[in-house]
């Protein structure tokens, strides 16, 4: 089953990349594997998939001992200062940055491990109580304080766009964003790139290669309805 959906996925993804006029290897997919069992994973593993995302910490870590080294850990949920040291030297990319001093902690975290840590800039373009992320016209300053943190790369933006039966009503969120990731880079920021747009779920994430996208966070799509008795 797991194999049939990521078939399906990839076709999705594959015919998003045409309709933009865009190539397939524009656009990273992150399995998103949180809540799911390890056994889970291997199966897409074995399908070739190496990017997995998680939202919580203690699950990366776990399943970062458990799982093959070759894989891309990415952390995608809400990030707590206390918990940066123990995936800090685990990941290849934190989406959910969005204050200076979780990035500052970052920075702390990173030197003591001795590498620099790539992140993006969680934007709520949405403006929505429930999601964190700053504010679109919180961004650009942002970047520019966090790029003066020497352990720490801005990579991109990232965004959650909200829930919504139909698609295209989160196409203006997804557009808005990468326009910030225009604007941040004609700044030419010192270490600061715009490469990585991550947005884009399960219910949305064609809209968003239609608008820029380079990584889908696919959870739903892949692994079927959440069960959070994993957890």
């Amino acid at each position: 089953m797991l194999k049939d959906n990521l078939k399906q996925v990839e076709e999705n993804i594959e015919k998003a990349c045409e309709r933009a006029g865009r190539k397939r290897e524009e656009v990273t997919l992150i399995a998103v594997s949180k809540t799911k069992p390890v056994p889970m994973l291997e199966e897409i593993y074995e399908e070739g998939i190496r990017t997995f995302g998680e939202n919580k910490v203690q699950e990366l870590v776990e399943k970062y001992d458990e799982m093959p080294k070759d894989i891309k850990w990415h952390m995608i949920g809400h990030l707590q200062r206390n918990k940066v040291k123990y995936i800090v030297d685990k990941v290849a990319l934190i989406h959910s940055v969005d204050s200076y001093r979780l990035a500052e902690e970052i920075n702390v975290q990173a030197k003591k491990h001795g590498v620099v840590v790539p992140i993006l800039i969680e934007v709520n373009v949405a403006e929505e109580d429930s999601k964190f992320g700053v504010k679109l016209n919180e961004a650009m300053q942002l970047a520019e304080e966090i790029s003066l943190l020497e352990n720490v790369r801005i990579e991109g933006l990232m965004t959650i766009a909200p829930f919504v039966e139909n698609a295209e009503d989160n196409r203006m969120y997804f557009r808005q964003l990468k326009q910030l990731s225009v604007d941040i880079d004609a700044k030419n920021i010192d270490n600061v790139h715009m490469k990585i747009l991550s947005m884009g779920m399960t219910g949305d994430y064609t809209v968003a290669i239609e608008e820029g996208a380079t990584m889908v966070r696919v959870g739903t799509g892949i692994f079927g309805a959440r069960n959070y008795n994993n957890i």
